[in-house]
């Protein structure tokens, strides 16, 4: 199950800053479909990602219905990502 999307950068302010890419509705949808498959719990689902070249593994968090992919510092560090910013994803889910 593979996606590519655009969205804007976010900030979530937290005891540390987080960063995220929220997933877009009709893809979101699509992934709930598989979520029993792939979740290793908490409704977290395992993805590889591409922004900005960088390729890389983290778990999509569960939010309002849909999911946020995290921006790890590797990849928003060396591109000058930070929120507000538009970025483009390539994502496929990893089914365990």
């Amino acid at each position: 199950m593979e996606f590519v999307f655009g969205g804007r950068v976010v900030e979530w302010r937290g005891p540390a800053p987080y960063y995220f890419v929220p997933v877009p509705e009709e893809e979101s949808e699509e992934i709930r479909g598989v979520a029993a498959m792939a979740s290793y719990g908490w409704g977290v689902v395992p993805v590889a990602a591409t922004v900005g070249g960088v390729t890389f593994e983290t778990s999509l968090f569960p939010r309002d219905g849909g999911y946020l992919l995290p921006l790890k510092n590797a990849v928003r560090g060396p591109q000058g990502l930070g929120a507000g910013d538009e970025v483009r994803v390539e994502m496929r889910v990893l089914l365990r």
